[in-house]
Parts: C-alpha cells; structure tokens; sequence
C-alpha cells in the first residue's frame, strides 16, 4: 500500500517467501526488489546472494525488524544496495526505493552507526583487512580517491565537486572500479574500503 501510493513506483510482483524470490523476479522483471529477511522455507539473506549471483539482477533493498551486525553485513556483502528496518517512515520508504532504484547505497540511520561502531570498533586485528587493502591496491590513484569517496558515503554528485570532476566522469569510475573489484554496488565498494581502515 505504501509504494503503490508513489505515483512514480509500480508494484509488479510480489513472493511469499524467499523460495519464490527468482521466479518472480524472473516473470515480473522489477528495476528493485524489496527484501523481507524473516520467510519461510528460504530466508531473505539467501534469496538476495541467490539473487545478486544471476546474471543482470535487480538492486535490493533489505527490509526487516532485527538490525543484527551479521545480519546486515551478510546482506550488503551479498550485494544488497540498502538496509532498513521496519519502522523507518513510509515516506522514507519510498525515498530509500528511489535512491536504490537510481544506483545510489541507502542504510537506516541505526544501521549506519553499527556498522561504523563494527569498522572502529575494538578487537583482534581482522582478516579480512589484508585482503581488502591487496584488493585495493591494484587501483590507480584516482581510482583509489573515487573508492574512498564512497567509503564516505559520497553521492556522484558530491564526488565530483570534490575531485573537479564530471558526473558522468565519476559514473564511468564507479563503473570500472566495480569490474575491476569485481564487486556487484557501491555498497561493496565502500565496505571494501572500510574494511581496509581507509575511512
């Protein structure tokens, strides 16, 4: 009821559990598909790696009640473009929909700071620093600025104020960071880099 109030968003489909997920997106053809992570049969979590891992799939949103660390790294890490929970406010709703549907990241603002406390956080030294920092090094330069642009959260727009760059310039830059990376959003991008203590 929420998106179909948007005069700009169209409900073309809808699955009853995570099970169904490919199929319908395989019929229905949707630009953004709208995750529960809490189904039947197949959790949303393994819907959305099935998903992101066919070829040309669709940006998903994550949507749920818990907001468990593990639970939201294993869903951007799959290629999920945002992470809300179930009480964000229907017009944030529809504008997180929009945002994603436009290639642009989206996390609840309580999302966003555990996964800053989980990046800054204490602890042992984590494994997956190195192998974000040798990723990352195969970048140029300019690349590098444009990755950690968006570990900070950058818009295209933003991104090109502060490298005097165009946006189409940084759109050809997002691009082949993601084939380089091999990553499937922006989203990954910026883990990546978080991962690799650069912001």
């Amino acid at each position: 009821m929420i998106l179909g109030g948007a005069p700009d968003l169209v409900v073309v489909g809808e699955a009853a559990d995570g099970a169904e997920v490919r199929e319908a997106v395989a019929a229905c053809l949707p630009d953004v598909v709208l995750m529960d992570i809490r189904m039947p049969r197949v959790d949303g979590l393994a819907a959305t790696e099935g998903l992101r891992a066919a070829p040309n799939p669709p940006e998903v949103l994550v949507l749920t009640t818990f907001d468990a660390d593990e639970q939201v790294l294993r869903a951007l890490r799959a290629g999920a473009a945002g992470f809300l929970l179930k009480d964000t406010p229907p017009a944030e709703l529809v504008r997180a929909v929009r945002r994603v549907a436009a290639g642009e990241a989206t996390l609840s603002p309580t999302v966003t700071r555990q996964l800053i406390a989980h990046v800054t956080g204490p602890g042992g030294v984590d494994p997956r620093r190195e192998r974000a920092r040798r990723q990352l090094a195969t970048l140029s330069e300019r690349e590098r600025d444009v990755a950690v642009a968006l570990g900070q959260g950058r818009s295209n727009a933003e991104i090109a104020a502060e490298l005097f760059m165009s946006v189409a310039t940084v759109k050809a830059y997002v691009s082949r960071l993601l084939v380089k990376l091999e990553l499937n959003n922006r989203v990954q991008v910026a883990l990546l880099v978080h991962d690799a203590g650069l912001v």
